[in-house]
């Protein structure tokens, strides 16, 4: 069978792509950009891939007209203040887009949403669901609740809590109950409800085995990790001290954790298992799916990771906006060093960032990640997904890799922390020289001003930074 994947770079898609080869379908994949999409060499002969944007009505016209069933798993819109509108837009451009189409089913992920009284996020899912149900098609909805796994956005906040804070004070939503389920089983209802005419036309709510509160998946994460942790529930936090509480202390942003706060004070329980049943799948336990996605840390195989959507610096860039370094009206620091060894030079420059940290006066750049999320910015907690690979349009601390090729040597990062006005930073070896240029565009007479402060730091971070990966291991 033809699927058309949507949200093929993100966190679901990523897993799901894979998955859906092995059961012998014929995958298109929709982008919004094709240089941050890197789908795994051994599939790259099995699939196609489409630049869509689902804003833009006219480039839907390249989803093909022989496709027999499609996946909507486009969400975390919430980076944009009016992203309710953006997502409902997307949802009815899509819709209508499937009706010159032969399709035959539609899956769309979403979240549960049994309470009446919801979140403005979960609100929006749930808009989203009734726009695509008008369809000329066969339609399925899978609400899921806490989604756990190496790499999640819930997984990873609940980490940095735990293993970040041995005592915590914490708001009164920590009591509401909900029932997470492990990654690999999203995956598992996903691919075995996809032309299934026992799920036509349905919404199904998908959930662990555990009715938890949120107390008491900290206090179990802390038990596997052989951690010691108090909880301490108080009354007295408002949504936004609660959002402050959770943007500091974890790598989420500002606004996707006022979006998180708002939908944990409604309790995401599953109506039944009625299709535990039909699709004769029985769920990992919460403590079970911890265990699988350590695993998948420890080994170093995270498929896909939050970090690395947009939604978690509030970008919505496009890569090809930013990869050609602009020279007019701009301030540069290059610096030039003959390398003693190629491949370690290389090693060293693909290991940069996350806990190996950038070589040189780390201190400066821990606190200019603090500085950063003072002023709202992503700061440096985001890390990087994998310690070997560098891929375009993934998270590195707090900036975004818009090229990287390791055979030629030339890594280029574009900054995503608050800025008055625009940075690059660019590897490059040439010619047996490693060539290190950091650019700075200024924005205005504060941009300026910004840059000539720094400026004393560059001198010795800067070439510090160099000389430590010319020198390899």
């Amino acid at each position: 069978m033809k699927i058309l994947l949507t949200g093929a770079t993100g966190y679901i898609g990523k897993r799901i792509l894979p998955a859906l080869v092995d059961a012998g379908h014929e995958v298109i994949c929709c982008v919004r950009d094709a240089k941050r999409f890197h789908p795994p060499a051994s599939l790259i002969d099995q699939i196609a891939i489409i630049e869509i944007d689902l804003l833009d009505k006219k480039s839907l016209d390249r989803i093909p007209k022989d496709i027999d069933g499609a996946y909507y798993l486009v969400h975390s819109m919430s980076a944009s203040s009016d992203y309710e509108v953006l997502e409902q837009q997307s949802a009815e451009n899509f819709r209508d887009a499937l009706a010159n189409t032969n399709v035959k089913h539609l899956v769309y992920l979403s979240g549960i949403v049994n309470e009446t009284d919801l979140s403005p996020h979960l609100a929006s899912r749930k808009n989203v669901e009734l726009i695509l149900k008008k369809g000329s098609y066969h339609f399925t909805t899978l609400r899921a609740g806490i989604i756990i796994g190496s790499g999640s956005a819930s997984f990873e906040i609940i980490r940095d809590l735990v293993e970040k804070l041995p005592f915590m004070i914490t708001p009164k939503w920590l009591m509401t109950k909900c029932q997470p389920i492990g990654v690999t089983d999203v995956i598992l209802f996903l691919t075995q409800t996809i032309f299934n005419v026992k799920t036509f036309d349905q919404n199904f709510d998908i959930g662990g085995p555990d009715i938890l509160t949120y107390k008491q998946m900290l206090l179990e994460f802390a038990q596997v990790r052989n951690l010691k942790r108090t909880i301490v529930i108080v009354p007295v936090m408002t949504p936004k001290l609660s959002s402050y509480w959770l943007y500091f202390v974890t790598s989420t942003s500002y606004k996707l954790a006022t979006a998180l706060v708002d939908s944990m004070k409604i309790e995401v329980i599953c109506r039944n298992h009625d299709l535990n049943t039909i699709l004769n799948i029985q769920p990992l336990t919460y403590r079970q799916a911890l265990k699988k996605a350590f695993l998948k840390i420890e080994s170093n195989s995270i498929v896909s990771s939050w970090k690395d959507a947009y939604v978690s610096s509030g970008n919505t860039m496009t890569i090809s906006d930013f990869i050609t370094v602009p020279s007019h009206g701009c301030f540069v620091d290059q610096r030039e060093k003959i390398i003693l060894d190629r491949k370690a030079s290389i090693a060293k420059i693909w290991g940069i960032g996350g806990i190996n940290g950038w070589y040189y006066g780390n201190w400066l750049w821990k606190l200019r990640g603090f500085m950063d999320k003072l002023a709202g910015g992503v700061g440096l907690r985001r890390g990087r997904t994998n310690p070997d690979a560098l891929n375009v349009g993934d998270a590195l601390d707090f900036w975004r890799i818009l090229y990287a090729d390791k055979e030629e040597g030339r890594l280029l990062l574009y900054a995503e922390m608050k800025l008055p006005g625009e940075a690059w930073l660019e590897f490059k070896i040439k010619d047996n020289k490693l060539q290190q240029t950091a650019t700075f565009r200024p924005l205005g007479l504060a941009g300026r001003l910004y840059w000539y402060s720094v400026l004393p730091f560059h001198g010795f971070i800067f070439k510090g930074m160099l000389n430590a990966i010319i020198k390899g291991n």
